[in-house]
């Protein structure tokens, strides 16, 4: 099997793993505050982490840029916070559908940061964007759910996250940036988790620690792949997520499938890959 291949098989299995992790998180939240689960998945986390940071030691992750590494934690938070809020209000087809918006924000910010130029096949993207947004909310109809905003701002703050990764990555390692992200998740989800603070049941708390595993593992996963493939051949694998979540929401959930998800989910996806896939051009170019 070649290195491409086994990319592209990386990232489909990812794509499965933080599904069922995602349907995990919104059963959870019949029982659960969104808020505690994130603290959860967050304390899980970094347990994980902490073999890493004893076998490089201290000295390796010292930040060099400590205010940019908060501000990347403090937007990551709130994507994370409103993410999980979301998937609790949410039908979980919907929220994936609306969650490939993060490639397009993420262009947008940073054309604001990083003085990144927008040329017109970005904008023409972005407009795209918004036109499978509007199909998704309906928002003239009885369907709107005015909740599907939560997801668009989660999506807001994951892209300025993504863009803040990329101006650490200057001056820091990936293990200082993942490390650090870690911590400072957990202790910033400390506070809202206590506003609803719920003692776990044996069923919550191993339920919890699955969450916490299959994040993990569905991100290394996901890195995996676009370390072995190009980045768009991996990205266009991405659309499994809606596939996936649609079939959970409908078994598990008793959640309809409209046809307005799918078309405004493909237009959405559509964009954000097309943005992708200029970029690679334009670095392949250089």
């Amino acid at each position: 099997m070649t290195g491409p291949t086994k990319g592209l098989l990386y990232m489909f299995l990812g794509t499965i793993v933080l599904s069922c992790m995602h349907g995990m998180v919104r059963y959870l939240s019949g029982e659960l505050h969104p808020f505690v689960i994130a603290f959860y998945r967050n304390l899980f986390g970094f347990i994980a982490i902490l073999p890493l940071v004893y076998r490089v030691g201290l000295p390796a992750i010292r930040p060099r840029n400590p205010r940019i590494m908060v501000l990347r934690s403090v937007s990551g938070i709130i994507a994370m916070l409103t993410w999980f809020y979301s998937l609790s209000k949410v039908p979980t087809a919907e929220a994936t559908a609306l969650s490939f918006t993060a490639a397009i924000f993420t262009a947008l910010v940073a054309y604001i940061l990083l003085k990144e130029k927008m040329k017109a096949h970005r904008w023409t993207a972005i407009f795209g964007g918004i036109i499978g947004v509007i199909i998704v909310l309906q928002p003239d109809t009885e369907n709107y759910n005015p909740y599907m905003l939560l997801v668009l701002v989660s999506c807001m703050f994951w892209g300025l996250s993504v863009t803040l990764v990329k101006i650490l990555t200057r001056t820091e390692s990936v293990t200082s940036i993942v490390a650090w992200m870690s911590i400072l998740l957990t202790v910033m989800s400390l506070p809202p988790a206590l506003l609803f603070w719920q003692w776990l049941s044996v069923e919550q708390f191993l339920l919890l620690c699955a969450v916490g595993v299959m994040a993990t593992l569905g991100h290394l996963a996901m890195t995996k792949a676009l370390s072995l493939a190009d980045t768009t051949a991996v990205m266009s694998i991405d659309f499994m997520r809606m596939i996936w979540a649609a079939l959970i929401g409908f078994y598990f959930f008793a959640d309809p499938l409209e046809i307005y998800t799918w078309i405004g989910a493909s237009i959405i996806f559509g964009s954000g890959l097309y943005i992708i896939f200029r970029e690679s051009l334009t670095r392949e170019n250089r």
